[in-house]
């Protein structure tokens, strides 16, 4: 074995190609021999434990293993929750309805139902928990149906296999060459850091084009996205990691801001520089290139946040005097100044924001955690539409094959109900549910017919544990090496695994029923049938254009919430990381470069931009007191704003304006009466008429642009 390491670290100064083949292959070996370990392990003490079906383990094992550790012990732990919760469930449901069958029928279609929806409305494994809350229920209950007294024996068996399985796949990937999480979140962690600091400091110009932007908030929105999901697994694979969890969160808040504020500054500078204000675009480039320099030391330390943290302090003290300094250069005219001042707002919001992303930065990487614990979320978009429809969708197969089954009598009748629950649930998730099914029923065929041939021709022949290993291993083989592919070739190894794992016949005591195999095999095709039949009368609404369509309608109305919304709590942070989520749904299904694509990101950047600029704008409001005629009108344009959005046409474009121009004048003519914060009211509304009028955002579209109004 070490040879064979040898030689992957020995090949690349030779041949590099051959080092990242070898080095691809023995990652996928090693997954294959944990995999196997785990499997035969687990079916080892389910037949010593005399439980009754080691098959339940064995499948247990073949969904829950993965590379990762943490993705194996998080995958287990909502595996286990959802294995109690349904079995719960089926214990309350027999105890309700032991002899109404229909009644009994209708409340598990429903339950089933109702767990679906719930995996459309949840990311990563907590999906998986649902499928199984509803699959365990059905398979607890339904062998029992004619039985009620032995459904708690059922309930207590199928927790014991599942449990069983899913502590011996924790325990051999956790102990068994061991691929820690927790290093690939602090690989993507310090990658994330590094390309957003190196695009900061290589932003010193002041302006960006508008496919350079857009390009680089689609990579801010996914790396924001792809570590809470990171995040989300490595909570369960060591104390440390869960001790530096809510810090992990708070990284990603200021991760968040930071590139929130950056975006607005180039975009306020790039909209000076088309309208011809070069004087204040060259201002402003002069006030930024001080935070490219404090991003710049030696190039040992450009990516050390201990270095880093404190040259960004200093700059930040700094920028007062630069900012007094550089308005005085300006021409004395009103405009001129607010532009300045609006933009000179932004790149001391952006350093400070900067400097909180390096600090925390800091403290992840020291050794020993300091501070407080944190309490910082993030919070998720969701589509609850398309959960109905895949509550109703699973409700009416689950009725369907109900009343075929009450109405037939047809003894396995049972399975099919068993399979259309595990996919009903599994494929609601998925763009094409039809294409899934069809690829499902292919590759688990595939695995059923290797489980006759091993149950049938291969198993009577043997005798012992040992054999039993002999006679299957080539077989399990071969799946799991497919699943260390990528692509289709990845789902078929899955599905040929689950497949051959479900039906090979593994039980106390080991029966060979070829007629029993044969109808159940029929039966589970018969239920994968059925349920993609239903996907067809019902669509699937994932990666549809009426779903992408609501979906932006709901990022658009996250400007609504921000205009609206209490400001007590975690707005900010909800809007921030709301609002990416929705926006990673969609771009997930929309082709890239594509006309559809380019309009989503145009109006991600503009909701990012007004959205966060009102909550400031409301802030600022909250915490000074302003003149009643300035504050009323405020109101009055942010409410014109948040209709705009919920409603974007032309009418609404042009109220939106004019009231937050009768906003800036009153704010401008108050100025004279030394409010507080008056100042800072007008640079938020300026901003926002900013961007308004931007001719390149989504709302260019809705523009009648007027002249700007001198006397602001």
């Amino acid at each position: 074995m070490s040879a064979v390491v040898d030689k992957v670290e020995a090949a690349p100064a030779r041949q590099p190609w051959l080092a990242d083949f070898l080095a691809g292959e023995w990652a996928s070996w090693r997954f294959v021999f944990k995999a196997l370990l785990a499997m035969y392990l687990a079916v080892w003490l389910a037949m010593w434990l005399q439980l009754e079906k080691p098959t339940t383990t064995l499948i247990t094992v073949a969904i829950v293993m993965h590379p990762q550790s943490g993705m194996v012990l998080a995958k287990s732990f909502f595996r286990a929750i959802g294995t109690l919760a349904g079995s719960t469930f089926a214990l309350v449901l027999m105890a309700l309805f032991p002899q109404q069958r229909e009644l009994f029928l209708g409340t598990l279609a429903l339950w089933v139902a109702l767990c679906a929806g719930g995996a459309t409305l949840y990311r990563n494994f907590m999906s998986y928990g649902f499928v199984l809350a509803g699959y365990t229920a059905a398979i607890v209950v339904l062998p029992a149906i004619t039985d009620p007294l032995l459904v708690f024996d059922s309930a207590v068996m199928r927790v014991s296999e599942v449990l069983l399985g899913v502590v011996v796949a924790g325990v051999v990937s956790d102990a068994v060459w061991p691929e820690r999480l927790r290093e690939v979140l602090r690989r993507n962690a310090r990658e994330q850091f590094a390309h957003f600091l190196d695009f900061a400091r290589n932003s010193t110009g002041g302006t960006l084009a508008r496919g350079e932007m857009e390009q680089a908030y689609l990579r801010f929105v996914r790396a924001a996205v792809q570590l809470e999901n990171l995040r989300a697994a490595v909570i369960f694979e060591d104390p440390e990691a869960r001790a530096r969890s809510s810090r992990m969160r708070l990284l990603n808040q200021y991760y968040m801001a930071a590139t929130s504020s950056f975006q607005s500054v180039h975009r306020l500078i790039n909209r000076l520089q088309r309208g011809g204000r070069e004087v204040v675009v060259d201002a402003l480039v002069a006030l930024y290139r001080p935070i490219s320099q404090a991003l710049s030391p030696e190039p040992a330390g450009q990516h050390e946040p201990s270095v880093l943290a404190p040259r960004l302090r200093e700059c930040e003290s700094q920028q007062p005097r630069q900012v007094e300094h550089l308005r005085g250069t300006l021409p004395d005219d009103a405009r001129t100044l607010i532009e300045f001042d609006t933009g000179a707002a932004l790149l001391r919001r952006f350093t400070s924001e900067l400097r909180h992303f390096t600090e925390v930065e800091s403290t992840l990487r020291a050794k020993r955690l300091r501070g407080n614990v944190e309490r910082v979320s993030f919070r998720r978009g969701n589509d609850y539409a398309g959960a109905s429809v895949a509550v109703l969708r699973t409700f009416l197969t689950m009725v369907g094959l109900s009343v075929f089954w009450l109405a037939s009598g047809w003894p396995y009748g049972s399975v099919a109900m068993l399979l259309a629950t595990v996919f009903a649930g599994i494929m609601a998730t998925v763009p094409n549910p039809v294409g899934a099914v069809l690829n499902a029923v292919i590759s688990q065929g595939v695995g059923m017919l290797a489980a006759f041939v091993v149950t049938f021709w291969i198993l009577p022949r043997c005798d012992g544990f040992p054999m039993l290993i002999m006679a299957t291993l080539p077989f399990f083989l071969v799946g799991l090496y497919l699943q260390t592919r990528v692509g289709k070739l990845a789902s078929f190894g899955l599905g040929y695994t689950v497949g051959l794992a479900f039906t090979v016949v593994l039980g106390n005591p080991m029966v060979y029923a070829p007629e029993v195999f044969v109808n159940t095999v029929i039966a589970q095709l018969f239920g994968y049938g059925f349920s993609g039949a239903m996907f067809l009368v019902i669509p699937s609404l994932v990666g549809t254009a009426w779903q992408r369509r609501r979906q932006l309608r709901q990022l658009r109305q996250q400007v609504v919430r921000a205009a609206t919304e209490p400001l007590s709590g975690d707005l900010m942070h909800s809007f921030e990381s709301i609002s990416r989520d929705l926006f990673e749904q969609v771009v997930a299904h929309t082709k890239p470069d594509s006309r559809d694509s380019r309009d989503l990101l145009a109006w991600a950047l503009s909701v990012h931009d007004s959205g966060r600029a009102l909550i400031e704008l409301r802030q600022v409001l909250a915490a000074n007191p302003v003149p009643a005629t300035v504050a009323a009108v405020t109101r009055q344009a942010v409410q014109d704003v948040a209709r705009l959005y919920a409603n974007p046409d032309a009418t609404r474009w042009q109220q939106a304006d004019q009231a937050m121009s009768a906003a800036i004048a009153a704010a401008a003519a108050a100025q004279t009466e030394a409010h507080v914060g008056i100042r800072r009211v007008l640079l938020r509304l300026y901003q926002l008429r900013s961007g308004l009028r931007d001719d390149e955002s989504a709302l260019a579209a809705y523009q009648n642009t007027p002249e700007p109004a001198r006397a602001t």
